[in-house]
């Protein structure tokens, strides 16, 4: 037996009011549309989910840029910005309780300058397969940090049989392995993960790379680092996990968008070929089949015989006199005369629209935010850029350049310089005070360095300057952080100039480094 229902007065059931939905301030809380609910985000490890798409994303990576003018014109805008021509080496040695004055520190950097000039500049010298300098090798490694995410390299050392038949001096020598030899071989029981094989502590002990020996494939491990601490193997990446082993190509978060600009183009470049680039149309009274089909039924008609058979004149004589014109489109384009009721458009292509260039440029920001360079600098379109907006782009960018240059390109740079400068003390050829045993007991001390890249970009000179010397005069910087911004290496600047003052004064000249009281010129006899 069912429990009665209530019910109202005039009979109709009693039903309870919805109960209406109470807010609550939560995370993720999605609108009615469902839109969080319907985008599956699951929750896994970040060094994982590279494992698994890192030669996806490579080849992809590899494949937009060899296929792309903007994406390889941005590729090298990112190595102008970071490094120019190349980084500038300012040795910074810690020499206190060494025994160094500030004469004999300063006589140690200038040697040691000179020495890694001849040596990074010189294929033979720094690179394993004597192809590439110094400065090359930076250039690649830039490339491969934007398509790789990563950079990879060993180190060799040359003895005296391998320096005398190449008629080289060092042995230092290294030897730029592909992030792609790196194998993905992963096995956990053993410490190996993604070709890393790593100690208790999680520390790198050995890389695992392809090698190939008179065309013979096999695997090989590299030990990170030998008896004395200095390092073997390159590899360079920008980790965003703690837990990251491997690094993954820049442009993978720009992907889509990269692929939906191209798709982008290419249709608005068919719809256009479609269209032409101008379409004539004629425009004519003349009936068609359908019209001629419903003259024939009005012959079987009574009477209308002869109505059909005169409309049928007066469209044979239209005809006739239309037979007479000639329109004619190519290399002489004519039109003589139109038949009665014809005109004749001109229909220009419809693409692109309005909404072309709002979105395709909305995409190209995209890109050129995840590359780390200005949306100028990939598009080369500055039309409605003003001096405030290039100035608020380059002081924005900037930052991105200046951490690229402190993470991946600098790092690349000291560690060549650390284990040659090992080399250059231990072989005698950079005296030393206490010899190499001393060098060796303060090795990271004595190799700090500064890498000095191109200078910060300005959108006008004139005003740059006159901020640089306000900030000189009013004692809120120095002429190492100002000459840090251009690019120029302070103790370089100055024994520059100093040679150059002493050179003018020794020829009786006014030296444009002398004070300005001293290069006013003493008004002569007779002169008001």
């Amino acid at each position: 037996m069912s429990t009665p229902a209530l019910i109202k007065p005039d009979g109709t059931p009693l039903v309870a009011a919805a109960r209406a939905p109470r807010l609550t301030a939560r995370y993720l809380r999605d609108t009615a549309s469902g839109v969080i609910a319907s985008r599956v985000a699951p929750l896994t490890s970040h060094r994982d989910d590279v494992r698994r798409s890192w030669q996806r994303a490579a080849g992809l990576a590899m494949d937009l840029i060899q296929n792309s003018g903007r994406l390889k014109g941005a590729t090298d805008q990112v190595l102008a910005d970071t490094v120019g021509v190349g980084l500038t080496c300012t040795p910074d040695p810690d020499l206190e309780r060494l025994g160094y004055s500030d004469v004999e520190k300063a006589d140690l950097i200038r040697l040691i300058k000179k020495r890694w000039r001849a040596y990074w500049t010189k294929a033979s010298e720094c690179d394993m397969r004597g192809k590439l300098t110094g400065p090359q090798m930076v250039d690649i490694a830039l490339r491969w940090h934007i398509a790789y995410g990563e950079v990879t390299g060993v180190f060799d050392f040359f003895g005296d049989d391998r320096r005398a038949r190449y008629g080289l001096t060092t042995g230092t020598k290294l030897r730029l392995y592909p992030p792609t030899r790196l194998v993905q071989e992963t096995l956990d029981h053993e410490g190996l993960y993604q070709g890393v094989r790593h100690d208790e502590n999680g520390r790198a002990i050995a890389y695992r790379f392809q090698t190939s020996t008179s065309g013979l494939k096999q695997t090989r491990d590299f030990a990170a680092f030998d008896q004395d601490g200095r390092p073997l193997v390159m590899h360079i990446f920008d980790a965003m996990d703690s837990e990251d082993v491997r690094g993954i190509s820049q442009l993978t978060p720009a992907f889509r968008k990269h692929l939906q600009a191209e798709m982008l183009d290419d249709a608005t470049l068919q719809m256009a070929i479609l269209q032409t680039i101008f379409a004539i149309t004629l425009t004519s009274e003349a009936p068609s089949q359908d019209a001629y089909e419903a003259l024939e039924v009005l012959k079987e008609s009574e009477g209308g015989t002869s109505y059909a058979q005169e409309y049928l004149g007066y469209l044979g004589s239209q005809l006739d006199r239309a037979a007479e014109s000639r329109i004619s489109v190519g290399a002489d384009p004519r039109v003589s005369h139109l038949g009665p009721g014809e005109k004749l458009g001109f229909e220009t292509a419809k693409v692109p629209g309005r909404d072309f260039l709002p979105f395709s440029n909305a995409l190209a920001r995209d890109m050129a935010r995840t590359i780390g360079i200005t949306y100028g600098g990939l598009t080369m379109d500055h039309t409605a850029a003003t001096y405030s907006s290039v100035r608020m782009e380059n002081a924005s960018i900037w930052a991105v350049v200046m951490r690229r240059r402190e993470r991946i390109a600098a790092p690349m740079c000291q560690m060549v310089y650390a284990n040659w400068l090992d080399e250059e003390v231990g072989e005698g050829r950079i005296p030393f005070k206490g010899g190499y045993a001393a060098f060796r007991a303060n090795r990271a001390r004595v190799s700090i360095c500064d890498w000095q890249g191109p200078a910060k970009p300005t959108a006008d000179d004139h005003k740059s300057a006159r901020a640089s010397s306000e900030r000189l005069s009013n004692g809120t910087s120095s002429i190492a952080i100002e000459t840090g911004d251009l690019g120029v290496d302070p103790d370089a600047l100055f024994e520059q100039r100093q040679r150059e003052h002493e050179r003018y004064v020794g020829a009786g000249m006014r030296s444009p480094y002398a004070p300005r009281d001293e290069r006013r010129v003493e008004p002569k006899e007779g002169d008001e």
